[in-house]
């Protein structure tokens, strides 16, 4: 029954998809119909044996372009398109590992502040209640960060900086955005986490 029903969609879809979504083998279904694959599909077979062991070896982290590259140094006299080709028929893709980001966290040399906001974020006019803080943005070439000054009184990003290091220098910009573009009165209230980029 299987094997009947790759038979009736193969005009539309390759074989060795259809047998592999119907959960049967290629040979099998070439020996069902009579015949033995064609030289063509036994080197596919061999090829895609050897785009799965590169592939898994990589961790599923190889493309086409990397999997045809490992192909060419092994000896194989393949094209990276068919190469391309047989991993999309047979679901093999780039599943890549997960960054991650480098978080604060305090150093005990720094002296901390006491917490005088107290979780009280509301503010009767500008400049009277600042936070700080620092979010990790993933991008293709790694985290960026993103550190911002923001009022309590309108949530107006009042200060800003973006690096590819969290550091104390990152946050210092924000900080120096802010005072720079505000020129807040004696009194400000600056609060913000107590991570090593801040207390610092």
């Amino acid at each position: 029954m299987r094997f009947a029903l790759v038979d009736a969609c193969r005009i539309d879809h390759p074989v060795a998809a259809l047998c592999r979504a119907l959960e049967v083998s290629t040979s099998g279904y070439y020996a069902w119909r009579g015949r033995a694959p064609c030289a063509r599909e036994r080197v596919d077979e061999r090829l895609l044996e050897a785009i799965r062991r590169i592939h898994a070896d990589s961790r599923t982290t190889y493309g086409s372009p990397r999997v045809h590259a490992e192909l060419l140094a092994e000896g194989w006299r393949v094209g990276v398109n068919r190469v391309s080709r047989l991993m999309r028929e047979n679901g093999i893709r780039v599943y890549p590992r997960k960054a991650s980001c480098r978080t604060t966290r305090s150093n005990p040399a720094h002296a901390v502040a006491p917490n005088e906001l107290d979780r009280d974020f509301s503010a009767s006019a500008p400049n009277e209640k600042w936070v700080g803080d620092v979010t990790f943005v993933p991008t293709d070439e790694g985290w960026l960060y993103l550190a911002t000054m923001i009022d309590l009184f309108n949530r107006e990003v009042v200060g800003w900086a973006m690096g590819e290091n969290n550091d104390q220098k990152l946050t210092a910009r924000a900080l120096t955005m802010a005072l720079e573009g505000h020129r807040p009165a004696p009194g400000l209230l600056h609060h913000s986490d107590r991570g090593a980029t801040y207390t610092a």
